[in-house]
């Protein structure tokens, strides 16, 4: 939804009550995904992939960080299995030319997924206090906020349940924040109860089957959009 600012009633009208404050600053701050069945995304969104080879991951994450350097965001690219750094800043900068530029300013970082997730064992506070912190450097540093993926392969047995709790808190955490956040699930490593587990805590997963992008969307997220678009119809009355 996108509300042209002279039709807002912004400027000259009325006081705007706090529900049309709310839906004005998420019209205002759209930011785009790089990823064409998504479309564009608010700050604090944080979505997921399923994908089953490297391949598909590429064609998602590449795009995806595209849109956000284009944009002056700061991005943040952690890379695991079936991916490494160097195959990563290859295929990123076959699309983005001055990408060795970008990364010497610091826009643009790959970092070791083990050394992110897991320097020792997992620990879901760290992580979560190291993702808020890259998002304030970004910030301070003058770029309009931080763009980030992470893969989970590594996750396995007992290590699940507590990046589950994990994601959880990531999902509402994110949403006060200009942080945008891409998380990628290798689905044939996922049963079913991990599927329900992981569309749960993201606002919706994007997957590709037989050539096509799908989005499923989760219903909380189904409930918001509801909510924008009543709000949208009272800033419209």
């Amino acid at each position: 939804v996108i509300i042209p600012f002279a039709e807002s009633g912004y400027s000259n009208g009325p006081v705007l009550d706090e529900a049309k404050r709310k839906t004005l600053a998420m019209c205002t701050n759209l930011r785009p995904s790089g990823l064409s069945p998504v479309g564009p995304l608010n700050w604090g969104s944080h979505f997921c992939q399923f994908y089953r080879t490297r391949d598909d991951l590429l064609d998602a994450l590449v795009p995806f960080f595209a849109a956000g350097l284009a944009t002056n965001e700061q991005c943040l690219w952690v890379v695991s299995d079936p991916l490494d750094v160097p195959t990563a800043e290859r295929a990123l900068r076959a699309v983005v030319p001055d990408l060795d530029a970008r990364v010497a300013r610091g826009q643009m970082e790959f970092v070791d997924g083990d050394a992110w997730y897991r320097s020792g064992s997992f620990d879901a506070e760290t992580t979560l206090q190291g993702w808020l912190a890259r998002e304030r450097h970004a910030r301070e540093a003058g770029f309009e906020g931080l763009r980030a993926t992470g893969n989970t392969l590594w996750t396995h047995g007992a290590e699940w349940d507590a990046f589950v709790e994990y994601e959880r808190r990531v999902n509402e955490l994110f949403r006060d924040f200009r942080l945008i956040a891409l998380c990628t699930y290798h689905v044939d490593s996922c049963g079913a109860n991990e599927v329900l587990d992981v569309v749960r805590n993201h606002e919706f997963a994007v997957a590709r089957r037989s050539g096509e992008w799908e989005v499923v969307e989760s219903s909380s997220l189904k409930v918001a959009k509801e909510a924008l678009r009543a709000a949208n119809e009272q800033l419209e009355e």
